[in-house]
């Protein structure tokens, strides 16, 4: 009897690798048809009053903003400029979210976390409404958020961090430094823990320069049109608003050039509001509110000095906002969460509206809701939302993996804890600035409990095929009410 001694044919690479991600592939696909029902449900996308128009229209015509503004955004829609649509951006920021996803995905997998640990990692930020809304705005939120994810990604990438990997994630976080401002003191607090961890001054000084060169490079850009060697024009504003909440000049005795900016008695309902209201001691300067950016910060920096405790309790009490049960208005004129509402919003009165229309997209209307897909929307999102008590939950869970595994996961919670606090403290308290929070957040606590077998079980699980390999210190390389209020 004749034996067959020829080999089989080699099962596909490419079954083994999906075989290792079944969990997450079956998360990832309903996550994606949310974003397209999303796009069917509302469109084209959502248009806000200050920032999506400035935001457009900087694109258009590129210049270092005076304000709260920094040029990063305004370059992804520059490049999507051909194209002369807000709703091909939207889309393009709802793939930045399901990338954002696979990252996170990645690196737990890549740092031996358990796949059903990765895999809930990722639920928040794949299918929490709030993202979706988010997504779909014209707002720089879902760039930050995949630029902060992307920058930790790389760091984390190996056990070992290279140069090349410390390069590649300072111009990272200097892109989301020229997202969003928020991001400046971020990159130095990664510097101070990958020191305190000692990863070397080599891969320390690589992420320093390539972090700090394309900054400067802009600061000198926005010189030549401001005057002045910086980021913004709009940092003074914000710390001088945040300390209108508690402000006593009896107790700070500033000098006269500075008593100008005490409280007159305007009480508004939240720090950022002072910025806008039109009867504050700012606003009643004369000029525009920004040219007086240096006396603001030196305002407030005596008011902080003069009264830190008050400073800090001001902080402590907008910071608990994040972890409350039923989301609180703050301020009272924004929607914190379920803003997928039916009906039609016309553009707002706006100057920059027929301005953008003629240049960004012809074709520029107000946002529409479209059944049934909105009402699906609608009806989801009231349980899809990730409440206050969860996210605490999440932090304390990052903060147990940070201390027992600080190598891995001190770095991710630190980073989210700075993404929770900061806003707060040189501005005020948003629902919008809580959600980059979210899957830094996630990252850390998936971290908790290595899976057994440690870095190893990446090969069986499929990760070489698909995560560029094993290889120790390689890197790879509105027109709504005001859901969200404006701010840096």
């Amino acid at each position: 009897m004749l034996t067959d001694t020829r080999e089989a044919p080699p099962v596909p690479r490419l079954l083994p690798v999906l075989a290792g991600h079944r969990l997450f592939a079956a998360l990832l696909l309903p996550a994606a048809a949310l974003r397209v029902v999303t796009m069917l449900a509302y469109r084209p996308a959502t248009l806000y009053w200050y920032d999506s128009f400035t935001y457009l229209d900087t694109a258009v015509h590129p210049a270092p903003s005076a304000t709260f503004h920094p040029i990063g955004y305004p370059l992804l829609l520059r490049a999507l400029l051909p194209f002369h649509s807000v709703g091909l951006v939207a889309a393009v920021q709802h793939v930045l979210g399901l990338g954002t996803g696979v990252l996170l995905y990645a690196v737990l997998r890549r740092r031996s976390a358990p796949g059903w640990a990765a895999a809930a990692a990722t639920v928040p930020l794949l299918f929490d409404a709030s993202f979706l809304r988010l997504e779909h705005a014209v707002l720089s939120d879902s760039q930050f958020v995949f630029l902060v994810v992307a920058g930790l990604a790389v760091l984390m990438w190996s056990p070992r961090l290279s140069v090349r990997a410390a390069a590649g994630a300072g111009l990272l976080f200097a892109a989301a430094a020229l997202t969003r401002t928020i991001a400046l003191p971020l990159l130095l607090l990664v510097v101070l823990v990958l020191a305190v961890r000692r990863a070397g001054w080599r891969p320390l000084a690589a992420l320093v320069l390539a972090g700090a060169l394309p900054l400067a490079g802009y600061a000198a850009w926005y010189a030549q049109h401001h005057g002045r060697f910086a980021l913004s024009g709009a940092d003074g504003v914000a710390l001088w608003a945040r300390t209108m909440t508690f402000a006593d000049c009896a107790r700070i005795q500033p000098p006269p050039e500075l008593a100008r900016l005490c409280p007159n008695g305007t009480r508004t309902d939240a720090a950022s509001e002072y910025v806008w209201a039109p009867g504050s001691s700012l606003n009643l300067l004369p000029g525009d509110r920004f040219t007086h950016n240096d006396l603001a910060r030196s305002f407030a920096i005596e008011a902080i000095l003069a009264q830190p405790l008050d400073y800090l309790g001001d902080v402590v009490r907008d910071t608990a906002i994040a972890f409350s049960w039923t989301p609180i208005p703050h301020p009272d004129r924004v929607t914190p969460a379920f803003g997928f509402r039916g009906g039609r919003w016309e553009l707002p009165a706006q100057p920059l509206v027929e301005q953008v229309k003629r240049e960004y997209d012809p074709d520029l209307r107000g946002l529409s809701s479209v059944s049934p897909w909105a009402d699906l929307l609608i009806a989801y999102q009231y349980a899809a939302y990730l409440r206050g008590p969860f996210l605490g939950l999440i932090l304390l869970l990052g903060a147990v993996a940070a201390a027992r595994r600080p190598g891995v996961a001190l770095l991710p919670w630190a980073v989210a804890t700075g993404l929770l606090v900061g806003p707060v403290a040189v501005l005020d308290f948003d629902h919008r600035y809580v959600l980059p929070v979210v899957p830094v957040a996630c990252l850390a606590a998936a971290l908790l409990r290595p899976e057994a077998g440690g870095a190893g079980r990446g090969r069986r699980y499929g990760l070489r095929g698909w995560a560029g390999g094993q290889r120790s210190g390689s890197a790879g390389t509105s027109t709504t009410s005001g859901t969200f209020s404006t701010g840096a």
